[in-house]
């Protein structure tokens, strides 16, 4: 009988509901869906010591970081300012121990939203407390529009991972922040930039390691080029 070839392993750090009376880790399942379309297996991960964080790194064959709270800016050298939203400390710490661990064991790792955050800050780099705040002028990056519709267009940089996993024309995306990348982290390159000059999408040139500020997990069922993000990276890189 002819073996089945197994599938890619991607190991997610999922977040935590603390609104509910104990405390329940979760995951949205539209992070899942497209990385089974694209052919791996998602591995979810809980809150872990450093340890147990490099053990999961070394047992998948990529990572995936999602979206959530704000990342500590006590993390970055910062103080929490006024439009700072919730931060979890323990999430934090269990998704920089995985960056961490996925860069030194030269793994695949995709990052959305917070998770772009969270490899930038991985690197030395800062972040944008509120945009709204900081940078007013900025275009509505927290749409009122369904999760699934684009709000704005993002300029890709040509001969970028992004682009070679997507295409390099104008990609309409859904916009879910009200942070953003500041200062980048060492080795790491602007791939995508929203019309208002937003960082959407940063990258570790020559390596499988690409963040994205918005949702395509929410834009795959129905968006082909946010299906292909997943499909190029999970078959390309994860493999």
């Amino acid at each position: 009988m002819e073996e089945r070839q197994l599938r890619p392993r991607i190991a997610i750090v999922c977040g935590q509901n603390s609104a509910l009376a104990t405390e329940h880790l979760w995951l949205k399942r539209a992070y899942q869906e497209p990385i089974v379309r694209a052919g791996g297996l998602p591995l979810l991960i809980g809150y872990l010591p450093d340890a147990l964080c490099q053990q999961a790194v070394t047992q998948s064959d990529a990572v995936l970081l999602t979206g959530g709270e704000d990342v500590d800016p006590l993390r970055y050298g910062a103080y929490p300012q006024r439009g700072l939203g919730s931060v979890d400390p323990k999430r934090d710490a269990t998704e920089l121990a995985v960056v961490r661990a996925a860069l030194a064991q030269g793994k695949p790792l995709l990052a959305i939203c917070r998770g772009i955050q969270v490899l930038n800050v991985a690197l030395g780099g800062t972040l944008y407390q509120d945009l709204p705040r900081e940078r007013p002028g900025t275009l509505l990056h927290s749409q009122t529009a369904p999760r699934w519709a684009a709000s704005h267009p993002v300029s890709i940089a040509p001969e970028s991972l992004l682009a070679r996993l997507i295409g390099a024309d104008p990609y309409p995306v859904n916009s879910f922040h009200h942070q953003s990348c500041r200062s980048l982290g060492e080795g790491l390159v602007v791939t995508a930039t929203a019309p208002d000059g937003v960082v959407e999408a940063i990258e570790l040139p020559g390596r499988p390691v690409l963040g994205v500020q918005w949702h395509p997990e929410d834009m795959a069922a129905d968006d082909p080029r946010a299906q292909a993000l997943f499909d190029g990276w999970v078959a390309g890189f994860s493999r």
